[in-house]
């Protein structure tokens, strides 16, 4: 069972670029591994933005920049497309990232990050370019994420939009059940529907 989701509260890291990969998210070099270790996939999260090629560290990358902190990255229309890679939602989550925002999603990704206990907020694209003006602003503004009521607010303006999200998905987000836990939780029903059913 993980963390279960309700409302969250958070600074936000920017990323204001469009048609984000999951090669750019995960390089393919990092696809061996079989098994999810969310520390190892975490720490190379972005991995070619956030390093030069001779390893050192790009400076001028948002997520080596100490102004920007927090559990909710917000990122330019497009985020996740490419190669259908679940490591790229487990190196989002294995950073410590709960909520994406953005415009628009990868259909696949946008699943996998669901299936990861990453919560993947399609706004508008002008909800978006506010929260990005708000962020630039001040690094220390908020984003509120609203499971329960599916809404998205920037802190620092009040503005507010709703989101959708399965309702299935839902129901596990905010129970910290995956697939399997699901079914368990519900092997009574399942029992009860085949004797009947027989």
């Amino acid at each position: 069972m993980k963390q279960k989701f309700n409302v969250i509260t958070s600074t936000c890291v920017p990323l204001p670029m469009e048609n984000v990969d999951t090669d750019q998210i995960i390089p393919a070099r990092f696809l061996k591994a079989t098994t999810r270790e969310e520390k190892f996939f975490g720490d190379n999260l972005f991995r070619d933005w956030r390093y030069h090629a001779d390893g050192a560290l790009n400076k001028d990358f948002v997520l080596n920049n100490p102004a920007y902190s927090g559990c909710i990255l917000v990122a330019g229309k497009n985020f996740g497309s490419g190669s259908s890679r679940e490591h790229a939602a487990w190196a989002i989550a294995g950073y410590g990232f709960r909520v994406v925002i953005s415009s628009f999603f990868a259909d696949i990704h946008k699943n996998n990050e669901l299936n990861n206990f990453v919560l993947p907020v399609v706004v508008s694209e002008s909800f978006l370019a506010e929260l990005f003006a708000s962020i630039e602003a001040d690094a220390k503004t908020q984003v509120e994420v609203d499971l329960p009521q599916q809404t998205v607010t920037n802190k620092a303006t009040g503005r507010q939009e709703h989101f959708d999200i399965n309702a299935y998905k839902k129901h596990c987000l905010m129970n910290g059940l995956d697939d399997i836990d699901f079914l368990v939780e519900n092997q009574n029903k399942t029992e009860l529907w085949e004797q009947a059913n027989k």
